[in-house]
């Protein structure tokens, strides 16, 4: 049984003539016909009448046209309801650690309002530990975090990778490293080091790569960002995954460079995470699809 068969009989029951009804929905009177008479077979029922003079309602007709215009009336309120939904102005938070800030997350969202444009995006900056409470919460409606390979990951969670990058070192264009063609560990050790806070996963790349020698640290910055950013000034140089550096507007200006390391490590995995349960509005729906795509974009200018 379909919607468009029930709105058939209706239409029919009012305009009392197949050929009317037929002009009135914009099909041809055979696909009518045949439609209203595949429902009669399913319900058992003989639902109108055909004569010489039109169409009419049989007594079974009659009996269930008040069930027919029931479950017409709750799917007209359901449309209407969905349409103002889409219509109304509502918010889509993304937690981030703003390493995808540039590649991946920026250009969706420009997408994104070309088809919504009275739903807010509210991108909220943490650490991965402040996303994941978020999203569990219902507080947060989607997740771009980082990950090491071999990470543990939230169970309550759907995560679906959607980069996944190897480490770089960023640093000024007037650094004495621009000279290598890759950083060695003995080199990033000998410069001023800005590395992440504890709770971010270059934190955590930084102290795998360095093990228990580890440098004294110059600065300590709280994200990828605010390390471009220093380093920009001059202050040193960081360790990020390539898609933050590759194509930021800071290296589009030459404020900054990059250079890759020489050491094998983990890559470092963008990924997006929502929550298992629960069935999201169709915005945060729509809105990890272009994400999805905007990463497939990305992805071959990173590997080449």
């Amino acid at each position: 049984m379909r919607i468009e068969q029930l709105e058939y009989v209706a239409v029919v029951a009012r305009l009392g003539s197949y050929r009317k009804a037929a002009q009135s929905l914009h099909i041809s009177q055979p696909a009518l016909s045949e439609s209203v008479r595949s429902l009669e077979r399913e319900l058992g029922v003989e639902l109108l009448e055909r004569g010489r003079h039109g169409a009419r309602l049989s007594q079974g007709g009659r009996d269930l046209l008040s069930h027919v215009m029931a479950v017409l009336d709750d799917v007209d309120r359901l449309r209407q309801a969905a349409d103002r939904q889409h219509q109304t102005s509502r918010v889509v938070r993304i937690g981030t650690v703003s390493t995808a800030t540039v590649p991946v997350l920026a250009p969706a969202i420009r997408q994104f309002r070309e088809t919504h444009p009275y739903t807010q995006v509210e991108v909220v900056g943490g650490l991965q530990s402040d996303i994941h409470r978020g999203l569990l919460e219902g507080s947060t409606d989607l997740g771009l975090v980082n990950i090491l390979e071999g990470d543990d990951l939230p169970p309550e969670l759907e995560t679906t990778s959607l980069l996944a990058g190897r480490a770089v070192v960023c640093l000024h264009p007037d650094s004495p490293l621009t000279d290598r063609l890759q950083i060695s560990i003995s080199d990033l050790r000998s410069a001023p080091l800005i590395g992440m806070r504890a709770g971010y996963v270059m934190h955590r790349y930084l102290h795998r790569l360095l093990g228990n020698d580890l440098p004294a640290f110059s600065y300590s910055a709280d994200g990828a960002e605010m390390g471009k950013l220093m380093v920009a000034e001059g202050l040193g140089v960081t360790v990020l995954p390539d898609f933050s550096v590759i194509s930021d507007p800071l290296e589009r200006h030459g404020a900054i460079t990059w250079r890759p390391l020489d050491h094998a490590q983990a890559k470092v995995q963008m990924v997006i995470q929502r929550p298992r349960s629960g069935s999201p509005p169709r915005a945060v729906r729509e809105l990890r699809d272009i994400l999805m795509q905007r990463a497939q974009a990305v992805a071959p200018s990173l590997s080449s």
